[in-house]
């Protein structure tokens, strides 16, 4: 059972933030109830991010959020007692902006968990570089797609060609791997 907050509390913005300056939280447990987590949602119900409950008691108060759930904690001032939530959803749609994993040095040696391209050989990321798949005096570009990590042997060897105009018996294609997204904020939708 969740009891929502709805309408005009009267408060906004500075002073629905200074209403916690004075209050007494009852809970149970070791923390504080106001730092607590809360989850937000998106009005179409979709995960956006994590907030501490005050900051959500905030958004409730002004009224851009509603709680949909409470973890049973209570906030009492001098002229109001409310439920602490731990889900509030917002009631207006806010587009989330996503943001894909930067393209550097280090992330595509990530991806590549380090590990030569060409040869398959694991080496620390002192002694590995980038390589160019489709090299730039050819027309390629520096996206995830065509940069993978390289040996400096297997760097030097390939040179300016493209790995299959080697005229070697061991030339191989690159293991192109996708990118890894990061994990945490699966809520956001990261894309690349």
């Amino acid at each position: 059972m969740s009891a929502r907050i709805e309408g005009d509390s009267g408060l906004t913005g500075r002073h629905a933030a200074n209403l916690f300056a004075g209050t007494a939280v009852h809970h149970d447990g070791n923390g504080h109830a106001l730092h607590a987590p809360v989850l937000v949602l998106n009005a179409s119900y979709e995960p956006i991010n994590v907030c501490a409950a005050r900051r959500a008691l905030v958004l409730v108060l002004k009224g851009v959020a509603m709680t949909e759930e409470e973890n049973g904690h209570f906030l009492h001032a001098a002229r109001i007692a409310m439920r602490v939530p731990s889900v509030i959803r917002l009631l207006e749609y806010r587009r989330i902006r996503t943001r894909g994993r930067a393209l550097s040095r280090k992330n595509i040696l990530l991806r590549d968990r380090n590990t030569c391209q060409y040869c398959a050989t694991v080496l620390p990321s002192g002694e590995l570089t980038l390589d160019h798949v489709v090299p730039r005096s050819r027309g390629g570009s520096s996206t995830w797609e065509n940069l993978v990590a390289c040996c400096h042997t297997c760097n030097r060897r390939k040179g300016n060609q493209f790995p299959l105009e080697r005229h070697e018996a061991d030339a191989r294609a690159p293991r192109l791997q996708p990118p890894h997204q990061p994990a945490h904020h699966a809520a956001h939708g990261t894309q690349r």
